[in-house]
């Protein structure tokens, strides 16, 4: 019989697509319920207007981690209070796809969610690798340093456990022969474009950082939730 621990940790690795942060800790996760062999879930967003397509894609990788832990032969996962409620639970739930759920929802057109997924990754990729370079650059390592290092350089790390988590998410070179620091497509950064390279990567992840600050604050707004709640 799996249990309310097995399946937090498997919630545990559901990530807000835009912020980059567990799903948990941004406590988007409002209730879970272990019943024998069945799990249900409810989730909340800080607004009723998150984009459609990035609420479902939480929805539904919540009910593909809750179905991963063994022993969970059933699971059902609620989106409560957005305006799509109804279709991405009905579409998470039913299986039905992302497509098969919006089929004729205006509001969804543009980037499948596959397309999302990759723009999203591609964006924490790059500011994960500016925490871990700032990182090694405070510890005294310079640019030079930074573009001559490869993956079998890098000293053990969180920061460095979850840089190589994203790079493997896009399917790059994470081998110990492989250079440090590469653009989201795996070409390493030259030494003369190392310093830049990181500005603007510095830029992308104030800018993840920022949006993640503030929903927090939207969701405690909205839900009455004091600082440090982990309301579960």
């Amino acid at each position: 019989m799996p249990t309310e621990s097995q399946v937090l940790d498997a919630l545990s690795g559901v990530r807000d697509p835009e912020l980059d942060e567990p799903i948990t800790e941004l406590q988007f996760v409002s209730e879970m319920r272990v019943e024998d062999d069945e799990v249900s879930v409810r989730l909340r967003l800080p607004t009723s207007f998150c984009a459609p397509n990035f609420a479902y894609l939480m929805a539904a990788d919540a009910r593909e981690a809750v179905l991963s832990v063994p022993g969970v032969r059933e699971a059902r996962v609620v989106l409560d209070d957005h305006y799509a409620s109804g279709e991405i639970n009905a579409g998470v739930n039913g299986d039905l796809g992302f497509d098969g759920t919006f089929n004729s929802f205006e509001e969804t057109e543009g980037d499948s969610l596959d397309e999302l997924r990759g723009i999203f990754r591609r964006k924490s990729f790059v500011s994960r690798q500016e925490k871990l370079c700032r990182k090694l650059i405070s510890d005294g390592l310079s640019a030079e340093d930074l573009a001559a290092m490869t993956v079998g350089d890098l000293p053990g790390s969180e920061a460095a456990s979850r840089y190589l988590d994203r790079r493997a998410e896009l399917g790059l070179d994470a081998s110990a022969e492989a250079p440090l620091v590469v653009d989201p497509d795996g070409n390493a950064v030259p030494e003369a474009a190392v310093v830049e390279h990181l500005r603007f990567a510095r830029m992308t992840r104030i800018s993840i950082e920022g949006n993640a600050g503030m929903c927090r604050a939207v969701l405690a707004a909205r839900y009455g939730i004091p600082d440090g709640e982990e309301d579960l």
